[in-house]
């Protein structure tokens, strides 16, 4: 993990504000959602990505009937049917 040398306090509800130049170099909008993962005793933060309930894939997400299926995927119940 890379050090960015920026600290911020934590407020009296658990809220921490990320600084804008991570957020214009990360890409995250007001309203993003970010995942957040616990690795030993770092707290992870990251760009939540959503992911194909059948394989794992990020790539060609789909909603059905409100949940993510890769194109892939749904190409193959298709073939079932």
């Amino acid at each position: 993990m890379k050090s960015t040398g920026i600290v911020r306090p934590v407020d009296s509800l658990g809220r921490i504000v990320l600084p804008i130049e991570l957020r214009r170099v990360l890409d995250i909008d007001k309203d993003a959602a970010l995942e957040v993962y616990v690795d030993n005793d770092a707290i992870v933060l990251k760009k939540y990505q959503p992911a194909c309930i059948f394989c794992g894939s990020d790539e060609r997400i789909e909603q059905y009937q409100g949940r993510n299926i890769c194109a892939e995927c749904r190409r193959s119940i298709a073939a079932l049917g």
